[in-house]
């Protein structure tokens, strides 16, 4: 398992230092990247504490790449009828724009991972990045709380 975390760590550096290279000439940081593609992504709006689920992250740290992207300009906050002070978080057009520009500046290196390892071991890693996610966080999350306040 120990090998298994630290290939994940090792890819997640290796990902974001290429996608920092890659979409920093279009004013991007690939956690800005991130945000702006898991909003487009998302079927419906989401909230930051929503998009932090989604990304995996702490909301602190999505709140504070929301609020550098309302800025920009690339989102905007509305009203959220389901809870008035937790504002949906959506795509501007510009928001939009910046997405599609940054995908289009990552499709080499996507069509070469895509090309090396073929789709079917993408979808392969994919489940199973997903069942190992739903493990940690429906198995794991209390035990790790546990042991954290014990020692």
């Amino acid at each position: 398992m120990r090998k298994l975390a630290l290939t994940i760590f090792a890819a997640n550096s290796q990902l974001l230092h290429a996608g920092n290279q890659l979409v920093a000439h279009l004013g991007l940081s690939s956690a800005w990247w991130q945000v702006l593609t898991a909003l487009r992504a998302s079927e419906a709006p989401l909230t930051t504490a929503g998009l932090s689920r989604k990304m995996g992250l702490s909301r602190q740290a999505v709140q504070r790449i929301v609020d550098l992207l309302e800025l920009h300009d690339l989102v905007k906050l509305q009203p959220n009828a389901r809870h008035q002070r937790a504002k949906l978080v959506v795509l501007t057009e510009a928001g939009f724009a910046a997405v599609g520009r940054a995908e289009r500046a990552v499709g080499p290196i996507d069509k070469v991972i895509a090309d090396r390892l073929g789709a079917e071991r993408i979808r392969n890693a994919i489940n199973t990045l997903e069942e190992l996610n739903d493990v940690i966080a429906g198995n794991l999350a209390a035990e790790v709380e546990k042991l954290s306040k014990k020692g």
